[in-house]
C-alpha cells in the first residue's frame, strides 16, 4: 500500500502543477503527503573587480526565499481544501546538491512525485527527476508541466518489454492502479527477436490475478523513436496514466538516460510512473 508520499514543489512561477497533482494522488490513495520546497543557494558571477557584491547575493537569496514561500503557500492551500494529511517543508540546498538531497529523502517514502522540467525555464526539475529515478530506490511519478487533470487511472498504459526495470515498475504500480478501470499492456515490436513473454509467466495473466482488467497489445514502432511511438499510442488510446521502467546509469555523478526514458522525460503528455 502507498501511505506516505513526497513531492518536490517547483519554485517557478508556473510550478504549481506538480503540487496540485500530488494532492490529488494523496487524496485518491488516502496517503500522507510531504511537500518539499527548496531555497536554493545564490549563484552569482564574480564581478570584474574580482568579488561578488553583497547586495547581489542578498537580493538573490531573498528572491529564492520568496519563491519557496509561495510554493509552500500554494501547497498548503491545496492540501487544506482537499482535507488530506500533509506536511510542508522548506529546506536549503545548492543547485548541485538538491537532486541528491531529494532522492535521499525519498528513500523514506513509498512514492516520490516530481515535475517535468519546463523548456527554457528551469533545469532543476530535470536534475531532481533523474537523480530520484536512479538514486531513491522508490517508484517515481513524473508530472507533465502541461498537466491539468487530477490523478486518474481510468485507462492505464503499461509499457512492457520483459526487462527487469519493466517488472519493477509493474510491481510498484499495482498498489497505485489497483482501482483502474482498464489496463493496457503495450509491447513495441522490434526486429531484434527479443522474447517479450516468458512461457508460464504472462504479465497480462499476472495483473489479471490482481483483479485488474487487462488487454495486451503489440504495436509497431515503424521508423519513429520508441518513446514517440509509446506517446502516440497513449494519445490514440486516451490513456491517462503510464507505467514504464526507467533506463539509464550513473557515470561519475552524471546520469545518462536511456533513449526511450529520455524521450519520455522530454516529451511526456501524461503522468508517468517510472521505476529503476
Amino acid at each position: 500500500m502507498v501511505k506516505d508520499i513526497i513531492v518536490n514543489l517547483s519554485v517557478t512561477k508556473e510550478g504549481s502543477v506538480v503540487g496540485k497533482y500530488a494532492v490529488s494522488v494523496a487524496a485518491a490513495l488516502e496517503a500522507h503527503l510531504t511537500g518539499v520546497a527548496f531555497i536554493y543557494d545564490p549563484v552569482v558571477p564574480i564581478s570584474g573587480a574580482g568579488y561578488i557584491p553583497a547586495e547581489v547575493i542578498e537580493i538573490q537569496r531573498e528572491d529564492n526565499e520568496t519563491a519557496a514561500d509561495a510554493a509552500i503557500k500554494s501547497f498548503t492551500a491545496a492540501t487544506d481544501q482537499a482535507g488530506i494529511s500533509a506536511e510542508p517543508l522548506i529546506t536549503n540546498a545548492s543547485l548541485a546538491g538538491a537532486g541528491d538531497y531529494f532522492a535521499r529523502m525519498a528513500r523514506r517514502f513509498d512514492l516520490a512525485i516530481v515535475g517535468q522540467a519546463e523548456p527554457e525555464i528551469s533545469s532543476m526539475e530535470q536534475i531532481i527527476g533523474e537523480t530520484t529515478l536512479f538514486e531513491s530506490g522508490r517508484p517515481m511519478i513524473m508530472v507533465p508541466y502541461i498537466q491539468k487533470a487530477p490523478f486518474k487511472t481510468d485507462n492505464v498504459m503499461i509499457c512492457w518489454d520483459g526487462s527487469r526495470t519493466a517488472a519493477r515498475a509493474v510491481a510498484d504500480a499495482i498498489p497505485i492502479i489497483r482501482k483502474s478501470g482498464r489496463v493496457e499492456i503495450v509491447i513495441v515490436a522490434s526486429d531484434r527477436g527479443k522474447q517479450d513473454e516468458i512461457e508460464g509467466a504472462d504479465i497480462g495473466q499476472h495483473l489479471a490475478r490482481h483483479g485488474l482488467k487487462v488487454d495486451v497489445h503489440r504495436i509497431s514502432g515503424g521508423n519513429i523513436d520508441v518513446g514517440d511511438a509509446l506517446l502516440s499510442h497513449a494519445a490514440d488510446s486516451s490513456a491517462d496514466f503510464m507505467v514504464m521502467g526507467g533506463y539509464g546509469h550513473s557515470r561519475l555523478r552524471e546520469f545518462v538516460l536511456g533513449g526511450v526514458t529520455r524521450s519520455i522525460f522530454e516529451s511526456m503528455t501524461l503522468p508517468v510512473l517510472l521505476s529503476h
